[in-house]
Parts: structure tokens; C-alpha cells; sequence
């Protein structure tokens, strides 16, 4: 029997995830968390096999989640389970130690192989998000010149020095969301930080 942990902040699809999981003959939902917070408690407890890991949620982000939950469990697995497949995403959970990656609005039957597969120690990548994946990894030097129009007004607005927050208050989007837009920058840039950040994006021209 899989033991496997839901984390997502919607109650709907959190909901549903542990329903449709649970008829699955081979595999047993021993929790679910609508936070990356009460994951890491839960994965400390109980000791999942596969964790199935929403990325944007409240306070510690999904793909900041990844290394810690390993951290408290070294034998899970996690899958990323999210809506979002922009290249420097599916890159920045593969790199924190995602071991799969499926789109909302996968099937029952897909959700449930990409489990199967991670146990037995493969990887699971949704074609259109490994497709994605081999596009970046083929041309990393183009990263850069693939920033979104958001993406480089967050970047302007890090050169100036502004906190998340105010960043935030300037674009009229949640803090959050601004989270969501430097860890893709950062990924595509190839950066570690804010300052490196700027610095490569001057190097090339995009500032």
C-alpha cells in the first residue's frame, strides 16, 4: 500500500484529491494540509511515501517546501500538483527534488500512475510540462530573454530596492504573486538572489 499526503490550499480539490486517491486499491491518503507548514508536520508524524504538493500556498511556498520535506522525511516522494507549468516553475521544482510534476485537470488514472511511478523510484513528468522542461534545458542561455512583461516590471522594481511588500502595492497584486514572479525570474536568470538577479539582468541587457 502507497501512503500518500495531500497538500493543497483548496478545500475543493484538497477534498477531492483524498476522496478519488482513497478508491484506488494500492494506495492509502494517511493526510491532508492546506499549508506547506502543516505538511511538514504531518510528513514528520506520519512518514508518506508520495507527497502530492500544490506550489502556490500561504505562507512557505511549495517549491521552498521541497528540500524540507525531505528534510523530515527522507523516504517521501514528491509530486507537484499545481496549475501553473511556466518553464522556470517546472525547473524550480524539479531542482528543489521534485520527482514529478501533472497539471490540474489530470486524470484520476494519471494522478494515480504518477504516484505509482515515484514509488518505485521513477519520474513522473506530465508530457506538456517534460516538453517544456527539455525546451529549457536545450537553450538555458535564452532563459533571460524569456521573461514575461510582469516578470520584468517585478525585476525593475527589485533593481530599485523595494521590499516584496511595496512591490506588491506598485503592481496592485498580492505579495504572493510577486513571490510566484522572482522565483521564476530567478530560474530563468540562473540566479541565487535578488542582487544577482539585477546583476545578470544588466549583463544582458534587461535592465
Amino acid at each position: 500500500m502507497i501512503r500518500v499526503l495531500v497538500v493543497d490550499d483548496h478545500p475543493i480539490v484538497r477534498q477531492g484529491l483524498v476522496a478519488v486517491l482513497g478508491d484506488q486499491p494500492d494506495l492509502e491518503v494517511i493526510g491532508a494540509s492546506a499549508s506547506a507548514e502543516d505538511a511538514l508536520e504531518l510528513a514528520t508524524r506520519l512518514q508518506p511515501d508520495v507527497v502530492l504538493l500544490d506550489l502556490e500556498l500561504p505562507g512557505l511556498d511549495g517549491v521552498e517546501a521541497i528540500p524540507r520535506l525531505a528534510e523530515v522525511s527522507p523516504s517521501a516522494r514528491v509530486i507537484v500538483f499545481t496549475a501553473y507549468d511556466s518553464e522556470g516553475r517546472v525547473l524550480s521544482a524539479v531542482r528543489a527534488g521534485a520527482k514529478g510534476y501533472i497539471l490540474k485537470g489530470a486524470s484520476v488514472e494519471e494522478i494515480a500512475q504518477a504516484v505509482r511511478v515515484v514509488q518505485d523510484g521513477g519520474s513522473y513528468l506530465e508530457p506538456r510540462v517534460a516538453a517544456k522542461l527539455v525546451a529549457e534545458v536545450r537553450a538555458p542561455r535564452r532563459a533571460g530573454g524569456l521573461l514575461s512583461g510582469r516578470e520584468r516590471a517585478v525585476l525593475r522594481l527589485v533593481a530599485e530596492g523595494l521590499p516584496n511588500k511595496q512591490i506588491a502595492q506598485s503592481l496592485a497584486i498580492s505579495e504572493r504573486t510577486v513571490k510566484f514572479h522572482l522565483t521564476s525570474l530567478f530560474n530563468k536568470l540562473g540566479a541565487d538572489n535578488r542582487a544577482q538577479a539585477v546583476a545578470l539582468a544588466v549583463q544582458r541587457g534587461l535592465l
